[in-house]
């Protein structure tokens, strides 16, 4: 319903910051519009800002990190800064042991 997502998505960028989210609501909020086709680069910019300017990425999980790479190239939104982020953090780890073959 594309009323639906312009409504989360006008909340979610009228928001001043988004402390409040956890890693897997970023997840679940990028896949669900990727999933359904409702891409929105300016809401997708800001989740990626966010994360960015995060300090680690050690709160976000594998199947996190693979949802939100995922969303954004299905939806065919760039962003290089969270690529590389997400990049460093991966290659930073002792060992990929948590990352399933869905997740890689």
């Amino acid at each position: 319903h594309s009323n639906l997502y312009k409504k989360v998505a006008d909340h979610v960028l009228a928001l001043d910051d988004l402390r409040e989210f956890r890693p897997q609501a970023f997840s679940n909020l990028l896949w669900a519009f990727a999933k359904c086709e409702k891409s929105n680069p300016k809401l997708f910019k800001k989740v990626a800002d966010h994360i960015v300017a995060l300090s680690n990425l050690d709160e976000f999980n594998e199947q996190d990190l693979s949802n939100i790479v995922w969303a954004f190239a299905s939806a065919k939104v760039t962003h290089p800064m969270l690529f590389r982020k997400v990049a460093d953090h991966i290659i930073a780890l002792d060992h990929l042991r948590k990352f399933t073959p869905q997740s890689l």
